[in-house]
């Protein structure tokens, strides 16, 4: 089954087999916007591929390396008329054959809650379940901060190590380079954000709470403070930690902020019972082991 690398050329067929990849609900598929710039920007940490019938694409995806051995595969599409054929799989398998190549032992994918489809694809073509997430989307506000905030890494590290939402994610938070992605956090990947001022770790009575901001980025006409995760020891050290990110949001001058969350009825109980918004679905995160031939 033809398998290669995806081309400028093949954007127009591209574009018309993911026009309506969700037809039945009111979401439109980002792949027509972004093809040209995953093609023009594919080198030696992105590779994009499609595979062909009779030379025309008739399937899709993207694989990226995020840290030295994990890798992120999104975009897995397949138009309609040739979905049961094997190209899904065939995109894939070549895909995990590059990420080896380039000593990846881990390939991860996300997969919304509504996507039924989309998670039996990832079942189908090698990918096993591994945690659920979501979002917990704040306004920042200056005054919110609450005391026993402290800026320093290794209390942060301390939390998280022992945390249920560590145990829950399986270590995992939302990358730093990529919007949707989520790669380890690592005590080093943690240090270094530490340096430049964005973890910072509750300390009331002992460790009770955590969290880290990850990147600043413009979506919708407005400045969001994205925070990789956030950790906590009950609904009290919940409400602390929203609050110093609501604080932390707002000194970066953001519009708005939003948090990653284990999605566990504790959690997002405990986010809830602050008032807080949470976004409308759980993401669920899969992945495949590449340690193996």
């Amino acid at each position: 089954m033809p398998v290669r690398q995806a081309r400028a050329t093949d954007h127009d067929a591209v574009a018309a087999f993911t026009a309506d990849t969700w037809a039945d609900r009111e979401v439109g598929d980002y792949i027509p916007d972004v093809f040209p710039e995953w093609v023009a920007s594919d080198g030696k940490d992105q590779h994009t591929v499609v595979a062909t019938v009779d030379g025309t694409p008739v399937g899709i995806c993207q694989a990226r390396l995020l840290a030295d051995d994990e890798a992120w595969l999104q975009g897995m599409r397949v138009d309609p008329d040739h979905r049961g054929d094997g190209h899904g799989k065939a995109v894939v398998t070549d895909l995990f054959s590059w990420c080896r190549e380039r000593d990846a032992t881990v390939a991860r994918s996300l997969v919304f809650g509504w996507n039924g489809a989309g998670m039996g694809q990832a079942r189908a073509v090698g990918f096993n379940p591994v945690t659920a997430c979501r979002f917990v989307e704040l306004d920042p506000d200056s005054d919110a901060q609450p005391d026993g905030i402290v800026g320093y890494s290794a209390a942060a590290w301390q939390f998280w190590t022992h945390s249920d939402a560590r145990a829950h994610l399986s270590g995992l938070a939302r990358a730093d380079s990529q919007a949707w992605a989520l790669t380890e956090l690592t005590r080093a990947r943690l240090d270094g954000l530490a340096a430049d001022g964005r973890a910072f770790a509750l300390v009331d009575g002992g460790l009770r709470g955590m969290s880290v901001r990850v990147a600043t980025r413009e979506r919708d006409d407005q400045t969001v403070a994205e925070y990789a995760v956030a950790a906590w020891a009950d609904a009290d050290a919940a409400r602390d930690v929203l609050a110093a990110i609501r604080a932390d949001a707002a000194a970066c001058d953001a519009d708005a902020a939003r948090v990653l969350v284990a999605d566990t009825p504790r959690f997002i109980s405990d986010a809830a019972s602050t008032r807080c918004r949470l976004s409308d679905t759980t993401e669920y995160i899969f992945a495949a082991d590449l340690s193996g031939a």
